[in-house]
């Protein structure tokens, strides 16, 4: 069940969203220049919550939107929204969320208590992995490593400014955009993003 204060920081979430658009957290930042990376995104894997690996390159052809998260965030909400454009569009869209308990420990919860927390109170049935590193340091885990670093993915060194935020990587592998928290998955300008072509 979530606690008083989650139900109260999920109530505050429109307008939690809204007050950091101005700031960092509204960050968009996108692949105007059509870089390709100088590695491939399709050679990294991780651990799924259940401990079984996926291999990105199973994931080939589809867009991939991944997202650092955590339960007891001002934008836990959008764990909501995020389920909705996975029931929408999750045939066309692979979406991975990685906890991380980086941003004021806003996830002290194992991996278990994560994935019933997501399951019992937004249904979430995407993939959730492993909780792990996000930020910059030496334990970062190596997707994100790959997210933020230009000599991989060939143009961006942004790593996420807060839970909630999401890289998004194309069909083919390369990195397109990152946004900030404060952007949600139901965004147009999000929802263009992701969109598979010749998808309403």
């Amino acid at each position: 069940m979530a606690t008083l204060k989650q139900r109260v920081l999920r109530f505050l979430y429109p307008f939690i969203r809204k007050a950091g658009k101005a700031g960092k957290n509204g960050t968009v930042l996108n692949n105007e220049k059509n870089i390709v990376p100088q590695q491939s995104f399709y050679t990294q894997k991780a651990i799924l919550n259940n401990g079984k690996e996926i291999d990105f390159s199973t994931f080939s052809g589809k867009k991939i939107l991944i997202v650092n998260t955590a339960s007891n965030c001002g934008y836990t909400g959008q764990y909501a929204e995020l389920q909705s454009l996975h029931e929408k569009i999750g045939d066309k869209l692979v979406i991975l969320a990685f906890p991380a308990n980086d941003f004021a420990e806003q996830e002290k919860s194992n991996d278990n208590e994560i994935a019933q927390f997501c399951q019992m109170n937004y249904g979430v049935t995407f993939p959730i992995a492993k909780k792990g590193v996000v930020v910059k340091n030496a334990e970062q885990q190596p997707v994100f490593k790959w997210l933020s670093d230009s000599k991989a993915n060939g143009w961006n060194d942004h790593a996420p400014d807060w839970n909630f935020s999401k890289y998004v990587i194309d069909e083919k592998g390369n990195l397109t955009h990152y946004f900030g928290p404060s952007i949600s998955p139901l965004d147009n300008e999000f929802l263009e993003a992701v969109r598979p072509p010749h998808h309403p």
